[in-house]
């Protein structure tokens, strides 16, 4: 019998809003804290990383739907329109208002050190920024990174044929984070960006990026092939060797996403359910034997860090479990607002920062109101800025879809 494409039925896609709802409270929960919380954030995070469990939790909802986006279709170049749309018009907005208020005197941007401007826009515009040397002018744009080395991977097995190898590629990620532990391999940030020079690093990864980005949505064969290839090549090039993170977690995060797109290949019969749960074990087993191996420091907290991946692991694996149930659909809809909501959430914060302040004591209430004011804003900006970009970029994708899938 033929697998069935890696097609996600819509109307069963509730559960996965429901996790990012879920991710997305816990994340803002986390960054918030700061202002309104610090004396219980402090001890929290020693027993839970809240921030981890987030962002691991969308980590494995977009490793479990964002292949599917490309393969319906069978086109990169649609999949390419589609992500555009997706999430550089809210970014746009979000970053205009943070500087709007910065030049305004009510919000304080991060400290960009020496780097010129012209070289922090070009970074930013990649969405690889934080792989490129850059600080984020927003707080949480670290993550999109990410996203953005995950979107060019998949697009490089696809053009290869290899995109079904999802938990080939998870186990041996995970493994080699493993193994850079303990041989006890470490770099300092963003260490190709110390080596060649962040200018020079940014200028010849944007080439790159665009390169690829043209080159796998053209019509020829080889094109594609080598516009995937570069773009995967260029992700494994940042993601190891000039993150911020420890080398080890990155390759986890990659690990993870591959994780989401192995459980959805499983669902769709593309893969069996023991090769599946064989590797979520050991992507699980390495990626906590190397936050161990890790150990603790001033920046790190060994059991914070493991409690919040296991528990992260835990709720997407409730959530696939609970897919035919009915969810609440409070989650839903904050699922559906989940990704205004992440970026939104720091320019208030900033804002409240530089006006305010942050509190002495622990607030509750002021936790609460927080929330309170920010989900309605971020309703609005989901309707009138989400809603709208997401619906042209299908009627231009629908447009753009050649008769024959590219890269089919």
């Amino acid at each position: 019998m033929k697998p069935s494409p890696l097609v996600p039925p819509p109307a069963k896609l509730g559960w996965l809003d429901a996790l990012r709802g879920i991710a997305v409270l816990v994340v803002v929960f986390d960054h918030s804290s700061y202002t309104f919380m610090a004396d219980f954030r402090r001890e929290l995070m020693l027993q839970f990383n809240t921030s981890r469990y987030g962002i691991m939790v969308f980590f494995l909802v977009s490793g479990y739907i964002i292949p599917a986006s490309l393969e319906r279709r069978g086109c990169v170049r649609t999949f390419w329109i589609g992500r555009i749309f997706r999430v550089y018009p809210l970014w746009a907005v979000v970053v205009t208002l943070l500087l709007a208020a910065h030049l305004l005197g009510v919000a304080e941007l991060h400290d960009l050190g020496r780097q010129s401007t012209v070289t922090v826009v070009i970074a930013h515009a990649t969405m690889l920024q934080e792989l490129l040397g850059t600080p984020n002018v927003l707080l949480v744009l670290w993550t999109l990174s990410y996203e953005m080395s995950f979107y060019l991977l998949v697009v490089a097995l696809f053009t290869v044929r290899l995109h079904r190898q999802s938990s080939a590629i998870a186990v041996a990620l995970a493994v080699l984070s493993a193994a850079s532990v303990a041989a006890g391999a470490a770099l300092p940030a963003s260490a190709l960006s110390g080596l060649v020079g962040t200018g020079p690093l940014i200028v010849c990864a944007s080439i790159a990026m665009g390169l690829a980005i043209c080159c796998a949505s053209a019509g020829s064969p080889v094109l594609r092939a080598f516009g995937g290839v570069l773009g995967g090549v260029l992700a494994l090039a940042l993601v190891p060797f000039n993150g911020t993170i420890p080398l080890w977690e990155g390759l986890v995060i990659l690990a993870v996403m591959f994780l989401g797109t192995a459980v959805h290949r499983a669902e769709n019969g593309q893969s069996t359910w023991r090769r599946t749960t064989a590797a979520a074990v050991l992507v699980v087993v390495c990626a906590v034997g190397s936050a161990y191996w890790y150990g603790t420091d001033d920046h790190f907290t060994r059991r914070g860090w493991i409690v919040a991946f296991l528990l992260a692991v835990l709720t997407f694996g409730v959530g696939l479990a609970s897919r035919g149930r009915r969810v609440p659909p409070v989650l839903t809809e904050l699922g559906t607002i989940s990704y205004s909501v992440y970026l939104g959430h720091p320019v208030l914060l900033a804002v409240i920062d530089g006006t305010i302040g942050r509190r002495r004591q622990d607030s509750p209430v002021l936790e609460v109101a927080f929330f309170a004011v920010l989900l309605p804003l971020c309703l609005l900006t989901h309707r009138c800025v989400e809603a709208p970009s997401q619906a042209w970029g299908r009627r231009l994708a629908d447009r753009m879809q050649p008769t024959s899938p590219t890269g089919a």
